[in-house]
């Protein structure tokens, strides 16, 4: 990630210099909602961020209660970028959470929690660094109507890309009738790719806020689109997930659209993932590398990959933790949901990139989506992966067959596990799978973060009939 400023002096020069008016403190709950608060820049002083700003934790959900609500945030300066979207200069810095009970970062708050997860890697004598790089997919647009009542309940979106418009009279009585059709939007050109232009806008803004880009394209859905970032430390690659899907959001809403990273707002087109690239370094040197083995992988990457694949149900709580994650996960829509590693081969849930060199070796998860909170989805990965490379966790596979062709019996027959079916599923799996995040993540967060998932998540959605149930149900 592109820092601005590399000290507290340096950030005070550098607001000097681009007139700042305001600060803007930054910090991330357990869902993974970006929350702020914003100072007058001549109230922030050097002491702001030794000392840290004070907050109510008792206001954010499944944090503090209210007899012990005074809560800290610490800046970290090196963060510090200017909101492209502010009509007055505001710099943005982010926050780790303090807890002034315990006199420690606090538990609960997920760029701690990624923090000790890095601590915890180097205190194995694994490695020094751990890198990562999301691809984050992302819908856009042009209306969404939700109606969530006793008696009703409905939602609509809309695009002139989507299929269903075909016949649409618009205002201007122009309908151009190209579109991409349902799952035909990997890479057609303009009129049938109408984003090209809004995407532009969005690299424009991604760089400058301090993301470095490469590919731009149409996804395979109607209306889906995705922008590749750079990959970085765990922490870097977390930050810049944040600031990712505050750009893209802002910038779709600035021009009159909607963007979402739901994933899978449309039934019978293709979801959105958050496939995520992984790789662990010491001294400079990539582990995962091993010149000659299969995919150029290291026995600590496959065990890696193993620990990752047989911890995946619970893993799943944190990395496709709501309910919609589920649908995308159904077979039939290059769904990453059967467990086992693979070459090359996206029908599998963890593929390894082909052509991959010393540098460049790294495992690819497929299944985790960007209703993720992207500090815990990563401190997960890393410490499912480190519990796999401690044991010696052998994956099954590899398996360079189409996947996606066998049936269920097959995939049984050949001892295969798949990613859970729902999110109730995942979080009872977290009940019974939990120790192997132990050394970073404590009890108490994870029945908090279990419980929540559940109260917030799985009861309102199971006690909600459904349009689907009504059309097979109701005549009964």
């Amino acid at each position: 990630m592109g820092k601005f400023v590399s000290s507290v002096e340096e950030f005070f020069k550098y607001c000097e210099e681009n007139e700042v008016q305001f600060v803007d403190f930054r910090f991330t709950d357990i869902k993974g909602a970006w929350h702020h608060l914003t100072y007058t820049m001549p109230a922030i002083n050097t002491e702001s961020f030794e000392s840290g700003i004070p907050f109510d934790g008792s206001s954010i959900d499944a944090w503090q209660p209210i007899n012990k609500s005074d809560m800290l945030l610490k800046p970290e300066v090196e963060t510090a970028f200017l909101d492209p979207f502010t009509a007055d200069a505001t710099v943005v810095v982010f926050c780790d959470v303090f807890d002034i009970y315990k006199g420690q970062m606090y538990e609960k708050c997920p760029r701690s929690i990624a923090k000790k997860a890095l601590q915890y890697l180097g205190e194995t004598g694994l490695g020094d660094v751990a890198y990562f790089g999301p691809e984050n997919e992302f819908f856009v647009f042009d209306d969404i109507q939700i109606k969530d009542e006793i008696n009703c309940a409905y939602y609509k979106v809309d695009s002139e890309e989507g299929a269903w418009n075909d016949d649409t009279i618009y205002p201007d009585g122009f309908n151009s009738g190209h579109r991409p059709r349902t799952k035909g939007g990997y890479f057609p050109c303009q009129p049938t790719d109408s984003m090209v232009d809004l995407r532009a806008e969005m690299v424009q803004v991604l760089e400058q806020v301090g993301l470095e880009t490469f590919v731009v394209h149409h996804e395979v859905a109607q209306a889906q689109g995705e922008i590749g970032v750079k990959f970085g430390t765990l922490i870097e690659a977390a930050d810049n997930v944040q600031k990712y899907k505050y750009v893209i959001k802002m910038v779709a809403h600035l021009n009159g659209k909607t963007a979402t990273f739901m994933p899978k707002p449309l039934y019978g087109d293709n979801g959105s993932g958050m496939h995520t690239h992984m790789s662990i370094w010491k001294h400079g040197k990539n582990l995962f590398y091993k010149a000659g083995a299969y995919a150029n992988l290291s026995d600590m990457a496959r065990n890696y990959i193993g620990g990752v694949l047989a911890h995946a149900r619970s893993l799943a709580a944190f990395t496709n933790p709501s309910t919609n994650s589920y649908k995308r996960l159904i077979p039939g829509f290059e769904a990453p949901s059967i467990l086992t590693y693979s070459m090359q081969n996206r029908s599998a849930s963890c593929r390894i990139p082909y052509g991959a060199g010393e540098k460049s070796v790294r495992v690819e998860m497929r299944f985790p989506d960007s209703t993720a909170c992207p500090y815990l989805a990563f401190a997960a990965l890393l410490l499912a992966g480190i519990d796999g490379v401690k044991k010696k966790t052998e994956p099954i596979g590899p398996m360079d067959e189409d996947l996606f062709e066998l049936s269920l019996k097959e995939i049984r027959e050949k001892g295969i596990n798949q990613m859970p079916h729902t999110l109730r599923g995942s979080l009872e799996a977290l009940i019974r799978d939990n120790e192997y995040l132990k050394p970073v993540m404590t009890q108490d967060f994870i029945d908090t973060y279990q419980g929540y998932k559940f109260e917030t998540q799985v009861w309102p959605d199971e006690a909600r009939p459904t349009a689907f149930e009504f059309k097979t149900t109701y005549s009964c």
